[in-house]
Order: structure tokens, then sequence, then C-alpha cells
């Protein structure tokens, strides 16, 4: 039974919510599709394969979830069902990277918008984009395009409005009256996400507010969120996770736009987007017919740099930035005629904050050692979230694990510094605003490179456990360091070290190590010096450089030697046990 405070704390409340009328919350793409760059992926599939425009029916939607299977899209784990293509096409024509189809009743021929399920303009964009930059512009684009009520979404009780330019717009006056744009996760999901252009800004934010007031007068912050969720879903007639998952759905796509990044447990905005944000809300128009809408939506939104004199705007606002921070930058003689002039300089400026911005988080992954350490053990257990001490919590999204791998690898070595290569190209994955991964690095080279002193370590990572580990990890591993090999030996003559990490090592993967040797297209021989050894073991001695204080790259490589120096005495599973033992040993000695 429920403590009668507790009880008090509901109904004041759900007092509260009632003043806001009965609403049906709002979110972009569809929970099936909770990470935005994974659509390019499946468009990227589709673009080579016979289904597209062919995805409506049954067997066509099995198919498509078929084909997002077996090119890694998806996990299916055995079970396929024609729901996932279903909902995966629904995602793609709902944010206009496939041909919606049009129905008769809206008086518009589908000639005149394209045909269905086929890639569009913007689809077609953010498949070509090849870096995270640009395939945000593409998301921006296509939810700058997005507005509720539409042709496509009809179920909505309220004006025709731009979900993101209304997000935004939040957010600008949350700053205006509490000087941070930051929007948390419960103020999403349970004011935000129910708002519309029908209520002012000044209301809006006077709701996120109070409720944050509340929330901070709460002893306990996950039972107040929990009371509020309960609340919402008596007065809306949804059930109480419904407003968490649109929350963390809504918080992923603005995010993949490039315009906010992570503040705790929700948003702010990227302080080099601040002007083009203000341009972008200071459109408030909306489509002045269905036609239109479709249209706009399949090509991709107009954006303020699109135009001259806000792309002039957001550059001289650029410019004052790299001024600010005390980087070097001559903009002397560089052509701004036109639009696409400008983007030319502005995407150079972008890179050189976002370099200058990794770097400065690569110093400061030391101190964030056991953040990293629990990432590992969320790797190894294969479980979602973890809170840590501090109360945070963190996830590795069970489709995105790949990536968080070579990512919190990329992380440890970054901690353990003492690297003479840059943090961008230590890794070959690509990263966000946030320094989260988009994607695993991609096939022709190594994972990880962490250039030192004195030496280098190729990192390379799977997830893959069983006997296929082997065939999808032996060759590709070999060839890389044998690569690297090569190129150290004739820049600076510095030795080179592999290291296989993996859940578990497959015996036949370890010995393909152990033997060590590659041959050169002249059929000279090349010794490989590669380690296998399990994310437990690495985490372990990670966790023991740390703890004792001992945070030295010479501990590494010394671990390194005594490793490989057991491979002529015994084969893979006493290797295996060896490497073991010596791992355990040594973080003994720096206990």
């Amino acid at each position: 039974m429920d403590h009668p405070d507790d009880m008090h704390i509901f109904r004041a409340v759900a007092a509260t919510i009632q003043s806001k009328k009965k609403m049906k919350p709002w979110y972009f793409s569809n929970t099936t599709v909770r990470s935005p760059f994974r659509l390019r992926d499946g468009l990227v599939a589709l673009s080579t394969s016979s289904l597209q425009g062919n995805l409506r029916g049954k067997d066509e939607e099995l198919a498509f979830c078929r084909l997002l299977g077996d090119k890694g899209v998806v996990e299916l784990r055995g079970d396929v069902t024609y729901s996932v293509g279903r909902k995966w096409r629904s995602a793609l024509n709902k944010l206009g990277f496939l041909y919606p189809e049009v129905l008769p009743a809206s008086g518009i021929a589908q000639s005149e918008i394209g045909p269905i399920d086929m890639i569009t303009p913007n689809g077609w964009r953010l498949i070509r984009a090849d870096t995270v930059p640009a395939m945000q512009e593409c998301f921006l684009r296509a939810l700058a395009a997005h507005y509720i009520p539409s042709a496509l979404e009809r179920k909505f009780d309220f004006s025709v409005f731009s979900p993101l330019r209304h997000t935004l717009a939040i957010m600008l006056e949350l700053e205006k009256q509490t000087g941070e744009s930051r929007l948390n996760f419960v103020e999403m999901a349970i004011v935000v996400q129910l708002s519309s252009s029908d209520e002012t800004l000044a209301d809006i934010v006077a709701q996120v507010l109070a409720l944050r007031a509340r929330r901070l007068a709460s002893p306990n912050k996950r039972k107040f969120d929990g009371q509020e969720r309960e609340a919402a879903a008596v007065l809306h007639g949804y059930a109480a996770g419904t407003f968490n998952d649109y929350a963390d759905l809504n918080l992923r796509y603005l995010k993949a736009t490039g315009l906010v990044q992570n503040k705790g447990r929700g948003l702010s905005l990227v302080p080099e987007k601040h002007v083009f944000v203000e341009r972008l809300t200071q459109d408030t128009g909306i489509p002045d017919s269905d036609r239109s809408y479709f249209i706009t939506l399949c090509d991709g939104a107009k954006l303020p740099t699109d135009n001259k004199e806000s792309a002039l705007a957001v550059l001289d606002d650029l410019l004052q930035q790299l001024n600010k921070r005390g980087i070097p930058f001559d903009a002397t003689g560089k052509p701004t005629n036109t639009p696409a002039d400008i983007a030319v300089i502005r995407h150079q400026i972008e890179g050189i904050l976002s370099e200058r911005n990794e770097e400065e988080y690569a110093t400061r992954q030391a101190v964030e050692w056991e953040e990293i350490a629990a990432y590992m053990e969320l790797i190894i257990t294969r479980k979602g979230k973890k809170t840590l001490s501090n109360g945070e919590d963190i996830e590795v999204p069970q489709a995105e694990a790949p990536a968080y791998f070579e990512w919190v690898l990329w992380r440890a070595f970054l901690a353990i510094n003492g690297l003479t290569n840059k943090p961008y190209d230590a890794r070959r994955f690509k990263i966000d605003q946030d320094f989260l991964p988009v994607g695993t690095a991609p096939g022709g080279g190594p994972d990880l490179i962490f250039e030192f002193h004195d030496f280098v370590i190729v990192v390379e990572v799977t997830l893959t456990a069983n006997s296929r580990q082997e065939a999808a990890e032996g060759e590709p591993v070999r060839r890389h360091v044998a690569d690297l090999v090569s190129y150290y030996g004739a820049q600076s003559g510095k030795p080179v070290y592999g290291l296989f990490i993996a859940n578990r090592i497959d015996s036949n993967t370890a010995e393909t190590f152990r033997i060590g040797v590659w041959f050169t297209q002249t059929d000279d021989k090349m010794r490989l010096d590669i380690i296998p050894v399990t994310l437990v073991q690495f985490k372990a001695f990670f966790e023991a450089l740390f703890t004792s204080g001992r945070v030295e790259v010479g501990l590494i490589r010394e671990l390194l030697d005594l490793c490989g120096g057991l491979r002529p005495a015994h084969e893979a599973p006493a290797w295996k046990h060896e490497i073991e033992q010596t791992f355990n040993h040594q973080i003994a000695l720096l206990s």
C-alpha cells in the first residue's frame, strides 16, 4: 500500500497536470528505429537491392526485414517478422528518405511526389554523406521539413507546427530566462512532447520551470519522475512507460541534427550552432499545401545557411568563437559570394573547432577511468544499462554494442595517455558532437591505432565469440598489423604490437596469432606480435593501472612482451592460459 505522503504528492502532481488538456504526445520517426544513424545503413542496404520501391505487402516487408538482418543493420535473433520491415519502411517514409504513399483522398497524384518507397533526393543525400556533419545535415533537413498534423500524420488535435523548431524555441526561451538552454529528459517527456504552438513559449517554459522546481525539492528524484509519468498517463490515456520511450526517441533524433548535445540526462544547444538555431526558429511558416509538404519532406527543407545573409551571420559567429578560444584562422581572400562559398569556410572552421573539442575531451579521460571501466562491464555482460556511483545512468544500446566496444577501448587508451598521435587519428570510427560512436570502423584497416614515443599498438575488437571468430578476424587482423609493421618500419622503425580483444578468445584464432606469420606479396616472411586477450583481462589491468597510481605506457609494452614471449612453448589453449596468468601476475604487482 502506498504511503499517505506519496498519495498526497501524486494528487498534487495530477492536479498540476490536469491544467493541461488531454493530448497525444508527438515523436520523430518511430520507436523501432531508435538510433537515427542506423537509418542510413538501412538506406544503403536498400539502394543496391531489388526491393527498392517494392516494400508493400507481407512478403515484401518480410524480405526487407531479412535484407536488414543479412546486412547487419538489425539483429534478427531468429525472430523474423514482417512487422520489422513495415516499421523500418514507415520510419523512412515519415522522415522523407523514401517517397511516402499519397492517398487518393488527398487529391494529389502519386506522380507529382515520386514513386512509392523509392529513395528520395534527401535519402540519396544521406547515403552519399561520408562524414558525421554531412549526415547530420540530412537529418536536420528531414526534421526541419517535418510538420504535424500533416497528410502523413493527421491524428493530432492542434494547429500545424514544426516539432523541431518548437523544441529549439523552448530551449532558447529557457536560456533567456535561466541563462542556460538545458532541457532535461523528464521535461521533454512530461512537458515538451505534450505541447504545441497553440501554447505560448512563456507558458511552456513556465511549466518546465515549475516541474524543475518540484523535482529539485523532491528527496527522491526517481520516485518523483515515476509519479509524474503516472499522473500524465492518467490524464492522456497512455501507458506511463510510453512517455519515456517517446522522450528517448525525441532526444536521439534531436541530437542527430547536430544542433544539440548531451547535458546530464538531457540536452543543451551546441554553442557553435547558436546563431544557426536562432535563425532556424525565426522561420515560423507552415506548408501552404499537402503537395508542397510532401515535396519539401522528400527534397529536404531549406536551411538558414542556404541563404547568403544568414550564412554570413553564422560564419561571423563562428569566426568570433575561434577568436574567443585563441584559435588562429585567416579568412582573408576566401570567396563569400554564394552560400556554397560560405559553406566551404564554415565547414573548415567547424572542423577546426571539432578537433579542438576532441583534444580537450581526450585530456578529460584520465579522470573518467571508472566510467570507462563501467562501459567495459556493460560490453562484457551485454547488459544495456548501469547506474554509476554518482547516480548517472550509462547505456550501451544492444544494436550499437560493436561500435561501443571500439569506442570504450579508444577512451581507455586516451585515459592512459602518452599518445603521440591525435585522438581523431587514433580512431577510424566516426563520433558525434558528444564524442559518442556513429557506427564501427570501416573495413580495409584496423579499428584503432595508438602511437607512442617508442612503439605502436594496433587494437582490434570483436563481439564474435564462436568458431567463426578465426574466419572473420584471423586474416584481416594479421593483414592490418602487417601493413602497419611495414609502414612504421619505413617511417620510424617503431615496433608494432597487435592487441586483439574479445569477450571470448577462440583457440583457433589464438593459434593463428600465436604462429604470427605473414607473407608479403614478394613472399618475404614477416613476424607479427599479436596478443589475444579477453575484455575481462584488459579491464582488470586497466583498473589496476589507475587504482595503483602507476598509469605508465611502459607497463603495457612490458605486459605485451611477456605474453608474446610465451608463444614458442605453448599451443593456443595453453598460451591463452599463460596469458591470463601473466595478466594476473602483473596486476598483483601493481596492487
